[in-house]
């Protein structure tokens, strides 16, 4: 049977109904595409608060006024999708209970309190998440709060105004949290961000995350890591006073919680449904529960990671369009699998932009996967060109078959083009060699001849085929006493700084100098970035040295010391279950 005839088929028999548990991405997207899909079907869509679909990434930039308008953030209206889609759309309403058996959801009206029985042939849950809120001492204190959604926005502003708030603190140092320590700076508002981890943004690594840190201090925000909140209480002035297990005090007018979301799966774990990691509805690979007539889409499920295969909850805005669009074609006829996440990511913090995508260095070491990765700080677009701004690179791939497990980046400008190619490339299937040898467009005011995304392929090529070892900056320590460091940047650089215990021979001059470098040991050679690094190698190796390239060089290494923390391990559970919260 075709797409099309079996989209006619339902059309043609008896009225399918269809009955979906909650709006914004995933059960407005699939409620919309349903409609494209079949006049004749029946859809209802319940929505437990006052607006069906909003767009909540919006709403830390509504706060900050960099979105003026309210009303921007409202995508659709019950009224809209009634008109325009032929929805039933009841805002105001929760869903308390489902009848597997006779196939019906129960709902009350949260209004009038009436309680209601509404069949389906299919019943879909959007049920999203919840920012997670432990249970501390003062946590339920006038002035603290989360945001989920644009009624915990509009309390945000309204507590703001009320009581003219000067000084912030958000705890917890993910997106959101970034998001709005960022926007609320923007207000004049004073913000410390509290992070439990000893870095920002988990699916980034250390030396990665750092840059970011900083350039949240530069703009006045506080950023303090590694240390994690033990209680809220008012001051005598009724501020919130923050303390934290560390014995640290932190004094706002207004406290953010960030600290991650949980899928609501309430609802289908009381009807018998499978859950997993963090109770989240468990689904197969067409979004299909262990009910064959229920589907869950968005927050609320368990995917499974497509570049490691293993089960994640990682709930993003992209996953539950692409999710709520997929279940809308597998009810009506047009039956595919939804491909996993990936975990492609971004955020603007101030001046940088930061985005990743697949793996990041300490899942690949939880998850025993074998992994080499580079680090590169290639150019915005061509260097000669007015506007050009270095972004750093890190790529993590099999040093054996040139398979990319992850990227991440973060600079000025560019950020954005070369995550999405990778993450482009990861979902081809794409080796590094051919990462390499990607056809990009160029011109200098936008790229290079070779653009960063092909010099991150290609420095990656050099090691899976043996013409270079790397090591990365965190493994540099082990090498101590061990190895010789070479640094071959101009005399310039090494006179603003190098690595402790370097020997400095200028690349210019290595040829004429090498009988200064010890045989008798390893040599790790580095420069600013890692280029002029590489040729050092390949020169020393050609001549017998057993040389291996400190990847990323010096800039790397400076960003892994000011993070002050070496590559921790953390467990499975928080690997594998990392919430974006986004």
């Amino acid at each position: 049977m075709s797409d099309a005839a079996g989209v006619e088929t339902h059309q043609r028999g008896a009225r399918l109904k269809i009955v979906v548990i909650g709006g914004v991405a995933g059960g407005a997207n699939f409620a919309t595409r349903a409609r494209r899909l079949s006049e004749a079907a029946e859809i209802v869509l319940i929505e437990r608060g006052p607006y069906v679909s909003f767009a909540n990434c919006g709403m830390p930039y509504h706060i900050g006024g960099e979105i003026p308008s309210r009303d921007d953030l409202l995508l659709q209206t019950p009224e809209s999708l009634a008109q325009t889609f032929g929805l039933d759309v009841r805002i105001s309403h929760d869903a308390i209970r489902i009848d597997r058996h006779h196939k019906e959801v129960w709902i009350r009206n949260l209004a009038t309190g009436e309680t209601t029985a509404e069949q389906y042939d299919h019943l879909v849950l959007a049920t999203g998440a919840v920012p997670v809120r432990p249970a501390l001492p003062g946590i339920d204190l006038p002035g603290i709060f989360a945001l989920r959604d644009m009624v915990d926005m509009d309390r945000i502003n309204q507590w703001l105004a009320r009581t003219d708030g000067r000084s912030a603190v958000i705890v917890g140092g993910g997106f959101v949290g970034l998001e709005l320590a960022e926007q609320l700076q923007r207000r004049g508002i004073a913000t410390t961000i509290i992070h439990s981890d000893d870095h920002l943004l988990t699916p980034f690594d250390v030396e990665m995350a750092a840059p970011i840190a900083t350039e949240l201090e530069k703009h006045g925000v506080r950023v303090v890591l590694d240390d994690a909140v033990a209680g809220f209480a008012h001051d005598p002035q009724g501020r919130i006073r923050v303390t934290t297990k560390q014995g640290r005090r932190h004094i706002g007018d207004i406290a953010i919680l960030c600290m991650g979301v949980r899928p609501v799966s309430d609802l289908a774990a009381n009807a018998g449904l499978a859950t997993g990691l963090r109770h989240a509805v468990v689904v197969n690979e067409f979004l299909q529960t262990s009910d064959p007539n229920i589907w869950a889409v968005g927050d609320c499920v368990q995917l499974q990671h497509r570049v490691s295969g293993r089960d994640v909850y990682i709930p993003l805005a992209g996953p539950a369009n692409r999710g709520g669009r997929l279940i809308a074609d597998n009810i009506l006829g047009r039956r595919r699998p939804f491909r996993g996440p990936m975990g492609t990511t971004i955020i603007r913090v101030f001046g940088l932009t930061a985005a990743c995508t697949g793996l990041y260095e300490r899942a690949l070491i939880e998850l025993d996967i074998p992994y080499q990765a580079v680090h590169l700080h290639p150019s915005s677009h061509a260097k000669y060109f007015p506007g050009s701004h270095p972004v750093a690179i890190k790529l993590l791939f099999d040093p054996l078959h040139g398979t990319i497990f992850g990227a991440q980046a973060v600079g000025q400008v560019g950020v954005d083009k070369r995550i999405d190619v990778i993450a482009t490339a990861m979902a081809g299937g794409l080796t590094v060699e051919e990462l390499g040898d990607l056809d990009l467009c160029y011109a200098p005011p936008f790229g290079s001849a070779k653009d960063a995304v092909n010099m991150a392929g290609l420095a990656a090529s050099n090691i899976v085929d043996g013409l270079v070892e790397a090591i990365s900056w965190h493994e540099l320590p082990a090498f101590a006493g061990e190895a010789t460091i070479l640094d071959v940047r101009r005399q310039s650089e090494w006179d603003a700084g190098a690595i402790p215990d370097a020997m400095h021979i200028p690349l210019a001059e290595l040829r004429v100098r090498m009988s200064e470098i010890p045989r008798n040991r390893p040599v790790i050679v580095y420069c600013h970035s890692g280029q002029r690094s590489y040729v050092a190698c390949r020169l020393l190796a050609q001549h017998g040295y057993p040389c291996r390239n400190l990847s990323g060089a010096y800039v790397t290494w400076s960003a892994g010391q000011s993070s002050q923390v070496a590559v921790a391990q953390p467990g499975a559970a928080e690997l594998l279950e990392f919430s974006l919260a986004r």
